[in-house]
């Protein structure tokens, strides 16, 4: 799944080309429309097709933000405003392309989902593999509550703050550390590879119970959450499996993994240990992170 600094390159990606450009047209694949005639939200959520054509069509995006893992579009017409929210899912892709045979990734093109046709006469096509994502159309933020819950950017400076005031909620005092940082309503944006590296950098173990961290140990947690993320953007991003950048190209953070699916530690040498916790494919080192 596409984490903080993969969907901050999708959103780098698209904002040139569409920024300040109406939406003429927006066209749905068969898939999103039988799966809506059968009474399932498939990628098109909380809205029906045609109102979402009704508020978005001749609309003009008049800004483009990264919220977390969601991409925010704003649009705007005569009359009132509107904001697309976007969740890539596990597999979700945006290409901005003059016609579907130019998404340079034929699965991409297989299974394109959304498209937005510009005034500029460029495509704006969200393509979804396992269609997973999703995409809202609301009046404000305020009708998607769940958005309204997650934790400051990372880089905010209200963020270490707020990360410190969460150990204090009973809620997380019994969790391991690797499930709590990865509750958006704690850091936001960081999903399971960034946690795995990050604990690394930290040197603690996943397991650790919250309740069992010491101060220094809470902001040195948090200060590596911050260094692997910007490493992630500084590098595109991880692809390790679908996510691919806007223009198809890859990420190259997979080749500055420490532990994430690596076998041996590159500090001590040792094997790396992987086990489910809290559902998820967990990797670290024992000898170095304690």
């Amino acid at each position: 799944m596409p984490e903080l600094p993969e969907v901050e390159h999708v959103k780098r990606g698209i904002a040139p080309h569409i920024l300040n450009h109406k939406i003429k047209r927006v066209q749905f694949s068969e898939k999103v429309i039988l799966g809506k005639s059968q009474g399932k939200d498939t990628i098109i959520k909380g809205i029906t097709l045609e109102k979402f054509k009704l508020y978005t069509e001749n609309y003009e995006v008049t800004q483009i933000e990264r919220r977390s893992k969601y991409i925010l579009i704003y649009l705007k017409d005569n009359h009132t405003t509107r904001i697309i929210i976007s969740h890539l899912g596990m597999s979700g892709a945006y290409f901005v392309v003059e016609k579907l045979e130019d998404i340079p990734i034929y699965n991409y093109q297989k299974h394109w989902q959304v498209v937005f046709h510009l005034e500029n006469n460029k495509m704006l096509v969200y393509s979804d593999i396992r269609r997973f994502g999703e995409i809202r159309n609301v009046q404000t933020l305020e009708d998607y509550p769940s958005i309204l819950e997650i934790a400051p950017e990372p880089f905010d400076e209200k963020a270490m703050d707020h990360f410190m005031k969460q150990f204090h909620l009973k809620k997380y005092q019994n969790m391991s550390i690797k499930q709590m940082i990865l509750d958006h309503k704690v850091i936001a944006g960081c999903g399971n590879i960034y946690a795995c590296e990050a604990l690394f950098d930290a040197s603690i173990h996943p397991q650790t119970k919250a309740q069992n961290m010491t101060e220094e140990a809470k902001r040195r947690l948090f200060n590596s959450v911050i260094k692997v993320l910007y490493m992630g953007i500084e590098n595109g991003g991880t692809s390790i499996s679908d996510y691919v950048h806007a223009d198809g190209e890859r990420g190259t953070m997979q080749n500055n993994l420490k532990v994430y699916k690596q076998n041996i530690c590159s500090v001590c040498g040792g094997m790396i240990k992987r086990e489910i916790i809290a559902g998820r494919n967990t990797h670290y080192c024992p000898n170095c992170q304690l």
